[in-house]
């Protein structure tokens, strides 16, 4: 299993990510939504930043299933998905993640012809803290 390196700028989503809300980090003074974390907004260029919860609603933007599998751990669960998506209140934002059938399922758990540009996915969390994404509509 990966687990997350955290910076200083990107520990905050994993504390959040850990119990379970998704989080992005937001500019203090104009508001933009930004990710990943960075300790200056490239909108005002304000250093000043908070966290805001999202609904942990999105979208598939795109996806890919690797062949062979990229990391030698992960064999057993090939092919499995990486999918790319894009956030329902910051369409601008795009996470990366596996396309699951429930918290903390094998990566293989959703075969990939079930998988659609444009599906509608909600974030769940592992035990470790790791964000996936299921199908709004199984």
């Amino acid at each position: 299993m990966l687990t997350p390196v955290a910076d200083d700028d990107g520990a905050p989503f994993w504390e959040y990510a850990a119990r379970g809300e998704l989080r992005v980090q937001a500019c203090a003074d104009c508001g933009e939504l930004r990710f990943p974390p960075r300790p200056c907004c490239p909108h005002c260029q304000s250093f000043g930043s908070e966290w805001r919860e999202l609904s942990g609603r999105g979208r598939v933007w795109s996806y890919v299933v690797p062949h062979p599998p990229l990391l030698p751990d992960y064999a057993e669960q090939a092919p499995y998905n990486v999918i790319l998506v894009e956030l329902a209140e910051a369409p601008r934002i795009r996470l990366v993640g596996n396309l699951v059938s429930e918290a903390g399922a094998r990566l293989d758990s959703v075969p990939p012809e079930r998988i659609r540009i444009g599906a509608r996915v909600r974030a769940v969390f592992t035990p470790e803290g790791l964000p996936q994404w299921v199908l709004e509509r199984p």
